[in-house]
């Protein structure tokens, strides 16, 4: 599928949907079920087949019977030496199960369900691989907003410098203080270098999330392009859930089919064939029609081996069910509380960002006046990037938040996204 030349969150979602390997394996499994549905309704059909064959032949059984298919039978014929015949051979002929115990009725149920268990796992799938494509792209966001912050507190220690060189020339500012914030800007510098390095790395761990080796990473922010948190807080329509389920429902088939094993076999067969031979110049046909009924007096216990096996994974299918419920109902309150926790983090940091803003403006300009120390402006622009750092993270956990929470209560990160992109493949 193209690339896009800019990314939002929504494309990202969506183009990981379909170029990510692991939807790309998803969806081909589901394929496979589809398929292994079909070939279980096979056995509800009847098995026909068509046949020809042409030989020639001296031995005196073979012969024989070529005679009498053919209606060349007479009196005279010498047992032992009928002679050379040929025959040409075409059959017709048709089987069909009339009953087995349901067990085909069993493996068709039990294949019915694979289907349903192959979409939810591919549905769980792509809900984590969204939810994963969406954090991937905030990430980027707060490292390039980290990166910022880092490049406006460079530039304004970089300013006060400056005043401080005039002020050291000046005979004003005492050299201890200058190389304070000489070192200051190396401190500054080198924690830019990081966040560029770590914006970098963000943005590979993008790439290659969406099933990308390489390219330009160029993001588009914009508020239609960010999750919105659900009204529905319940796991109910978890993907998982319905794959659990869906295994149940298999070993519960196979659990009838193992029964099953232990109940008679009918099957009906009829063929008819017709044959010629140039030799002799006869022609003849013949039909056969009967019935096959099986039944297993003994089997070494196999089949009351196969139902405990049965019936015992299917107790623990159950089981798992219940573990599984608890497990996501605790996953769903972990969300929620998250998106709580970030939400109150946001507000503080917001007030602590415009808190150090203020002080930052006042302290420059009285260190400027030699009012304050270079220790003190020091410290002051230290907490405003700081603040600046921890509100962008905290901003970038509040989106995140939101899509687990979706992702928590079975929700796509943008609707109409689940499933349209790989089926469009």
């Amino acid at each position: 599928m193209p690339v896009p030349e800019e990314w939002t969150a929504r494309k990202a979602v969506e183009f990981v949907l379909g170029n990510n390997p692991d939807s790309l394996v998803a969806s081909q499994r589901m394929l496979e079920a589809e398929a292994l549905l079909s070939k279980s309704s096979a056995s509800f059909y009847p098995q026909l087949g068509l046949s020809g064959s042409y030989s020639q032949t001296n031995n005196p059984i073979h012969s024989f019977g070529n005679i009498l298919n053919q209606g060349q039978f007479t009196p005279g014929i010498d047992f032992n030496d009928p002679g050379r015949t040929d025959n040409l051979n075409l059959s017709i002929g048709a089987q069909y199960r009339f009953y087995n115990g349901g067990q085909d009725t069993a493996r068709r149920d039990a294949a019915g369900a694979g289907v349903d268990l192959s979409s939810a796992e591919r549905e769980s799938v792509q809900l984590q691989l969204g939810f994963e494509a969406f954090r991937s792209f905030q990430r980027i966001v707060e490292a390039e907003t980290v990166d910022q912050a880092q490049q406006v507190a460079l530039d304004a220690i970089r300013s006060a410098l400056d005043v401080a060189h005039a002020r050291y020339a000046a005979g004003d500012l005492l050299k201890i203080d200058l190389l304070n914030l000489e070192v200051q800007e190396s401190r500054i510098l080198e924690s830019q270098i990081q966040a560029s390095h770590n914006l970098e790395l963000s943005k590979q761990i993008f790439l290659t999330l969406l099933g990308l080796s390489a390219g330009d990473v160029k993001l588009v922010t914009i508020s239609q392009s960010s999750p919105v948190p659900p009204e529905i807080r319940s796991p109910a329509q978890r993907p998982e859930l319905r794959r659990m389920r869906a295994a149940l429902r298999v070993a519960e088939a196979k659990l009838s089919g193992a029964r099953g094993s232990r109940r008679p076999t009918v099957d009906g067969f009829a063929s008819y064939q017709f044959d010629h031979g140039t030799i002799l110049d006869g022609n003849g046909d013949s039909w056969t029609a009967g019935l096959n009924l099986n039944f297993k007096l003994f089997d070494g216990h196999s089949s009351a081996a196969d139902i405990s096996q049965a019936e015992a994974r299917l107790g623990t299918l159950r089981a798992e069910l219940r573990k599984l419920e608890l497990a996501l109902n605790l996953e769903l309150k972990q969300a929620e509380l998250a998106l709580s926790q970030a939400q109150q983090r946001k507000l503080v940091t917001k007030k602590m960002v415009e808190q150090a803003l203020e002080s930052e403006q006042l302290s420059r300009a009285r260190f400027k006046e030699g009012v304050i120390l270079a220790s003190d402006l020091i410290d002051i622009e230290s907490r405003l990037t700081d603040a600046r750092v921890r509100y962008a993270v905290a901003t970038s956990a509040v989106q995140i938040a939101i899509a687990d929470l979706r992702r928590a209560v079975g929700l796509p990160q943008f609707s109409s996204n689940l499933t349209s992109s790989v089926e469009t493949q």
